[in-house]
Formats: C-alpha cells, structure tokens, sequence
C-alpha cells in the first residue's frame, strides 16, 4: 500500500494546483470583462472640461473638451503598425489651452515614409481621451535625441521636454485631422483579453495530470500483481 502513497500525493497535489490556476483565470475573466466594460462607457460619456486636477484612475479613459494651439516641439513615439510589418510613429505635440494650461496632445500615427512632409493646423478644437500609458520599463532603448524618437510613450520625460503637464490626451477618431493619420484612440475591443485561454489551458493540463496519475496507479497495481 505504501507503494501507492506518493504517487497518489504527487497526483492529487499537482491537479489541485492546475486546477486552482484555471479557477484564478476564470476569475481574471470576470475582472477583465468588467473593466472593459466600464472602459467603453466611460469613453461613451460626453466630453467634459478637462479636470484641473485629473485622477489616473478615476478619470482614465474619459473624454474631454480641448480648445488651444500647439507649441513648439515634436516627440515621435515608434509602434508597430497594425496587421505586421514595419512601424509607425505616434505624433505627440505640446497644445497650449485657452487658461494657460499645457498638455500633450497624441494626434495619432503616420508612416515614417512621410513624417517630414507632415502638417498640421496651428489650432486644435474638438475632444480627446485622458490617458495614463505604461510603458517604460529598464528594458526600453533611450529615445533619438536626434532624431527626436522615443520607443515608449513616457509621458514625464516627454513633458519636461515640451514643457506641459505630465498628462496625455489622445484625439478622438472622429476629430478632423491630416489625412495622413491613422487614428490611435484606444479600442477596448484590442485590449488583450487571453484569460479564457489560459483557463482552458490549465483545466486541460489538470486533467492530463490526473489521467497519468491514474495510469501511474494501474501500472504499479499491475506490477504488484505480476510479482506474486
């Protein structure tokens, strides 16, 4: 009997493990489904005055009004573009709003071909998206002071280089602009939402644990039996 104990141990302790990591998926779902939903009406809600003093919880994902002119200075983000193959540049200018407050205003993405030909109107009025990216890590390459190219949205860095608040605005897709320009107003329905794979994942590895632990058993019965 003793024979069948630890195979048993190892049996019963690493389903019970694979299974809890498909519950603590399916529960990541129920998180993650509702605060995508929570996302998109957020973003469905009328523009609002920009808040003198925005919260990046509270107030992310909100829309608001902007009215003011761009400043000088220019940061070009690098992403890839959509569908693979190549990359394209996040335009993110400096826009001076009627009370004096400055802020960073991402307009949306163009091609690196025609970056140097790009032109804009020196006013910007229609609304945006306050936005907290996080991007930076120890892994992201410095930025091109050059050619003034960041690899990661790093809204501090950026700010103190333009000179604005340390805040984000992504114009609205349906804002007038360049023709040039590929929106990059955030989709809920592109955020990564793998959580039921994963849970599928690890339901399945428990039950092939469980399987070969069962014929781990029978095969240890049938040797015992063998040996009388």
């Amino acid at each position: 009997m003793s024979r069948y104990i630890a195979p048993l141990m190892i049996g019963v302790l690493g389903t019970a493990i694979l299974v809890g990591l498909g519950v603590w998926q399916m529960q990541r779902l129920a998180w993650k489904e509702a605060l995508l939903a929570e996302i998109e009406a957020r973003m469905e809600l009328d523009p609002v005055a920009l808040p003198a003093d925005p919260d990046p919880v509270a107030d992310r994902f909100r829309p608001v009004v902007l009215d003011g002119r761009y400043g000088e200075g220019l940061a070009l983000v690098t992403v890839p573009a959509e569908g693979g193959g190549g990359v394209r540049l996040r335009v993110i200018r400096p826009l001076e709003l009627e009370d004096g407050r400055r802020v960073l205003l991402e307009l949306g993405k163009v091609s690196p071909e025609v970056i140097d030909s790009f032109q804009t109107l020196p006013v910007y009025r229609g609304s945006g998206i306050l936005y907290w990216p996080d991007e930076v890590d120890v892994f992201t390459p410095e930025r091109d002071k050059g050619g003034n190219v960041w690899y990661a949205r790093d809204i501090p860095a950026m700010a103190a280089e333009l000179g604005t608040e340390p805040l984000l605005v992504i114009a609205r897709a349906g804002e007038k602009g360049n023709p040039l320009l590929v929106p990059s107003e955030p989709d809920p329905a592109r955020i990564p939402n793998n959580h039921l794979q994963y849970a599928v994942t690890w339901f399945g590895l428990a039950a092939v644990w469980a399987g070969m632990t069962v014929y781990w058993l029978l095969r240890l019965r049938r040797r015992r039996y063998l040996e009388r």
